[in-house]
């Protein structure tokens, strides 16, 4: 059975129970992912991240002539020799806790920027973070285009500007939360991030959000 069919088939299914983990199939799992990147130079390693969203579901059951007894699900990220880490889902499936038969990365939209630049050995998440926001502008700024052309276009089919200046209006409102929000994360900046890192990671997460709002 080949690994798409494992997976579709398993999501017919229901688990039967999640909790959070910290056992074998941690290790095994990010040991089965890496070897998918074995022969890729740009990648320098795999992690996961031991956190809340790090769980398994015992799920004891065939997935067509596959027995999988749990499933591991998580965040983690792909290390590279430059920029940013990839930030990504992962779901992995095991024969038993230390022998996974099946793993995919999965797309994460709401990685924080903070984590996301201080992964690896990078002396400073300055340089990541600034690049990070002047792609989360670029974005925006696509889908800002996008978005006045429409409202553009819902006012010539009347007789004002309403459209484009609610429009306006909302983003000048949205700008404006943007800096006294992460202006307030100032204060909350971890151990080993500075004060003004912690405020721009703030303001590439609120990018990106925005972003995925005006889609």
């Amino acid at each position: 059975m080949t690994p798409r069919i494992l997976f579709a088939c398993l999501l017919l299914f229901p688990a039967w129970a999640q909790a959070q983990y910290d056992g074998p199939a941690v290790e095994a799992c990010r040991a089965y992912a890496k070897k998918e990147f074995a022969g890729e130079t740009q990648v320098k390693d795999v992690v996961f991240d031991r956190d809340a969203a790090l769980t398994i579901e015992r799920y004891t059951k065939k997935v067509g002539s596959q027995f999988v007894s749990s499933v591991l699900q998580g965040n983690g990220a792909t290390l590279r020799g430059r920029g940013p880490a990839a930030e990504l889902s992962f779901i992995c499936l095991l024969a038993d806790e230390k022998r996974p038969v099946f793993f995919q990365w999965l797309g994460r939209q709401n990685a924080p920027a903070a984590a996301q630049c201080r992964r690896g050995d990078a002396k400073s998440p300055r340089p990541c973070l600034e690049y990070l926001l002047q792609v989360a502008e670029m974005d925006l700024g696509q889908l800002y285009a996008l978005r006045f052309q429409e409202a553009r276009e819902r006012d010539s089919k009347g007789s004002g500007e309403a459209a484009v200046l609610a429009y306006r209006k909302s983003n000048d409102a949205w700008r404006l939360y943007r800096e006294v929000e992460c202006a307030r994360h100032r204060d909350l900046a971890p151990a080993g991030m500075s004060a003004d890192d912690y405020q721009l990671a703030c303001t590439v997460d609120l990018t990106r959000r925005r972003a995925l709002d005006m889609r």
